[in-house]
């Protein structure tokens, strides 16, 4: 990435010698001839270094700097001045300047002080976008993990947030679909408008339309007022419907009306209505497989689908389980109003080794029974239900088979498919497994196993 460095000179002569040197030296250089022509090229582009003179008529570099820093505070700025006196380059130290040259300087003297500003602006653009990365990775709001799959969740969500476009959110029960939804809602412009919730599998067919459409007084039996529906009531904000799947298609019909031209009618009603609402809907169903079987539209599938988010199911990223244990703690601890155990790490491994069909609900649950019975500070695997203790045949995918096996080589085994599936990714292989990395670590010691040796061939090479 070129860095772009802001030239306030109102020589001319020297104004074009120094445009020439930074321009050679590799830098994206714009150059003005004064302070309000340097503040109007920073309303229009974006820079990481400001190189001014400090005496110019007008708006001199004092104050171009202190403007300057009030609109881009991470701007590195390095003021030039032929009066280099010790109370100017305080002065400009103290505004937030990161260096000076004195005139008259050379050509090596400016790239030297230019490199300097510039290798600073990288650092600190660098530390930012780690930073950001560290908080994505870490949560985003209620929604807790650090897998590749939840960065994914975290990336396209951050996304959603400032833009009007239908989000379709997929995943099983207790993946938390709705927290997702409900962060894009808060986070964005229509957080102070309705976030209205609709669960299609629990209205009766019959009453579908009235629920999201509304109704006129006497347009069924029944109905003794006009009434307004979800729309109508979301209008301005937000309308999450869950459970998108179990709605009829007759309905499907009438919602991606409301998709597309953003009016409603109600049932009874001789007009339609113009609303503003942001639809985000949520399955735990496959609408593909749905819509080729002739059960959901494939036009609306298509209009509800311009943003995708799949939230995994927890099996698939154990890794995050101390990160989500370490959070409902807390959390139960508030609502139990006490102090919650803590856990031994054999009592996490179990917890890896299970594999949620519940999935996060499932998890918060299961942390609530454990602190509400637990007896001591610690849980050991003792202490966990019997489902997490002794996991059955059917939960394991493993049947035993009838001269039974050595686990020594059962583990070896394992342990050498997932870093092939991985491509000899440690971790990658542990979350495979639903080990943690340092206990893959071991056993790759343990068994000699190199892992490089063993991801050399892809899953796509090893398997055809």
């Amino acid at each position: 990435m070129t860095t772009k460095i802001l030239i306030a000179e109102d020589d001319a002569v020297q104004r074009e010698i120094i445009e020439d040197i930074l321009a050679q030296g590799g830098y994206g250089v714009t150059a003005a001839d004064s302070g309000e022509a340097a503040l109007k090229a920073m309303d229009e582009d974006a820079f990481e270094v400001l190189i001014t003179d400090l005496r110019m008529p007008e708006i001199d570099g004092l104050e171009l700097l202190r403007r300057a820093k009030t609109r881009q505070p991470d701007l590195e700025v390095i003021v030039m001045t032929a009066y280099a006196t010790i109370s100017t380059a305080v002065s400009a130290m103290k505004d937030g300047a990161s260096d000076y040259l004195a005139k008259p300087f050379d050509k090596d003297e400016l790239l030297v002080v230019a490199d300097k500003a510039a290798e600073r602006a990288k650092l600190r653009r660098e530390n930012a976008q780690l930073r950001e990365l560290v908080t994505e990775s870490a949560s985003l709001g209620n929604i807790i993990g650090d897998s590749p799959a939840m960065r994914q969740v975290f990336q396209v969500t951050r996304r959603a947030v400032d833009v009007n476009s239908t989000v379709l959110i997929t995943g099983e029960s207790g993946t938390g679909k709705e927290l997702v939804a409900r962060h894009i809602h808060f986070s964005g412009p229509r957080k102070d408008k309705p976030f209205v919730v609709v669960n299609c599998a629990a209205i009766p067919e019959n009453l579908v339309e009235s629920e999201l459409f509304g109704h006129e007084k006497g347009a069924f039996t029944g109905a003794d007022a006009s009434r307004q529906g979800k729309f109508e009531i979301a209008d301005g904000g937000t309308l999450f419907l869950d459970e998108i799947g179990d709605m009829r298609l007759e309905s499907q019909a009438k919602l991606l009306r409301v998709l597309q031209d953003g009016v409603v009618e109600r049932i009874g009603a001789a007009e339609s209505r113009r609303v503003d609402v942001r639809v985000i809907a949520a399955t735990n169903q496959d609408l593909q497989a749905r819509v080729e079987n002739g059960e959901f539209r494939e036009d609306l599938y298509f209009r509800l689908e311009v943003l995708p988010i799949r939230v995994p199911p927890l099996r698939e990223r154990p890794n995050d389980l101390p990160r989500l244990i370490s959070h409902f703690r807390e959390k139960l601890a508030g609502r139990l109003g006490r102090e919650t155990p803590s856990f031994e790490p054999d009592t996490i491994e179990a917890m890896r080794a299970y594999r949620w069909p519940g999935n996060v609900r499932e998890l918060e649950n299961t942390l609530e029974q454990l602190f509400i019975l637990a007896d001591g500070a610690i849980i050991t695997p003792a202490d966990l239900p019997t489902k997490l203790r002794q996991p059955t045949a059917a939960e394991s995918g493993f049947q035993l088979p009838p001269g039974g096996v050595v686990l020594e080589d059962l583990e070896l085994g394992l342990i050498r498919q997932a870093l092939r599936r991985s491509g000899g990714q440690i971790k990658e292989a542990a979350e495979l497994l639903g080990l943690s990395y340092k206990t893959l670590q071991y056993r790759l010691k343990k068994h000699g196993i190199d892992p490089r040796e063993e991801g050399e061939g892809t899953p796509r090479q090893a398997e055809g």
